[in-house]
C-alpha cells in the first residue's frame, strides 16, 4: 500500500512537472501571431568569377599609361559584422509558420589584389550598412520538453544605405570597388527554440547567397578584371520572442 502511494505520488509530480514545462516560453507559441527581436553575427565573402583577361594590366586612358601591373590573384576572404532586427511570425499550423525579420547590417566586405609587382597589392573594402527585408518559412519538429528543432528558408531582399563613392579626378588605383544599391537572396538554415519560464530563445544558423551579379562594372582597376560577384554570408542569430 505504502508502494502503490509512492509510485502515484511520484505519477503525479511527474505529470504536473510536464504540464508546468509544457506552459514555458512566456506564450510565444499560444498565438498565432507574436513579435521579438535578434542580434546577430555575420560574416560575409565574395565569390568572385574573373574575365578571360583579368590578368592584364589596367590601362588609363586619361593617363595614356598602364596604372598598375600585370595580376597574379585575385581573392575575397570572410569578414566579421553584426545585425540587429525584429521578428514577426505567424502560424500556419503547428509545425509551420511563416515569418519575417528585417534587420540593419553592418558589415564590411572585401577584396585582395595580389600583383606581380608585390608594392602594388591592394585590398578594398566596401563598406557597406544595409537594411534587409527577408521572408521565411520555418518547419519545426514536435517540442520536446523544452526545446524543438527547426529548419528555415526563403528569400530576402537587401537595400544599401550610406556607401560610398569616388571623388572627382581620383587616382584610378584611389578608386573604390562598388556593389549595387539593391539585391535580392535565398537563404536557409537551421536552429532550436528553447524554451525558459518568460520567454523563447532560438539560436539559429543561417547560410545566404546572392542571385545575379552585384557588382557596379566601373572602368577601375578594380572592377575591369572581375565578371561577375555574388554574395556569400554565414550569420549566427539569437531570436528573443
Amino acid at each position: 500500500m505504502i508502494k502503490t502511494r509512492y509510485f502515484i505520488l511520484m505519477l503525479l509530480m511527474g505529470c504536473s512537472n510536464f504540464l508546468f514545462a509544457q506552459a514555458w516560453g512566456g506564450g510565444a507559441d499560444n498565438n498565432d501571431l507574436s513579435f521579438g527581436f535578434s542580434f546577430s553575427y555575420v560574416q560575409s565573402s565574395f565569390k568572385i568569377i574573373k574575365q578571360p583577361n583579368w590578368r592584364s594590366p589596367f590601362f588609363d586612358a586619361d593617363l595614356n599609361a598602364f596604372a598598375t601591373d600585370e595580376l597574379i590573384g585575385i581573392s575575397s576572404k570572410p569578414l566579421p559584422g553584426f545585425a540587429v532586427g525584429f521578428l514577426t511570425r505567424y502560424r500556419l499550423t503547428d509545425h509551420l509558420e511563416v515569418r519575417t525579420t528585417p534587420s540593419l547590417v553592418f558589415s564590411d566586405r572585401a577584396v585582395t589584389y595580389s600583383y606581380k609587382t608585390p608594392e602594388q597589392d591592394v585590398t578594398k573594402s566596401v563598406q557597406t550598412t544595409t537594411v534587409d527585408f527577408p521572408l521565411q518559412l520555418k518547419l519545426k519538429s514536435d517540442r520536446i520538453g523544452n526545446m524543438r528543432a527547426y529548419l528555415i528558408g526563403g528569400l530576402k531582399y537587401s537595400g544599401t544605405i550610406g556607401s560610398k563613392k569616388d571623388e572627382a579626378n581620383t587616382a584610378p588605383t584611389e578608386r573604390l570597388l562598388r556593389n549595387v544599391k539593391g539585391y535580392s537572396s535565398y537563404e536557409a538554415g537551421f536552429g532550436f527554440d528553447i524554451y525558459f519560464e518568460y520567454f523563447k530563445l532560438s539560436p539559429e544558423i543561417k547560410l545566404t547567397n546572392s542571385f545575379g551579379n552585384i557588382l557596379v562594372a566601373d572602368n577601375t582597376p578594380y572592377a575591369v578584371p572581375i565578371s561577375r560577384l555574388s554574395l556569400n554570408t554565414f550569420t549566427f542569430s539569437l531570436f528573443f520572442e
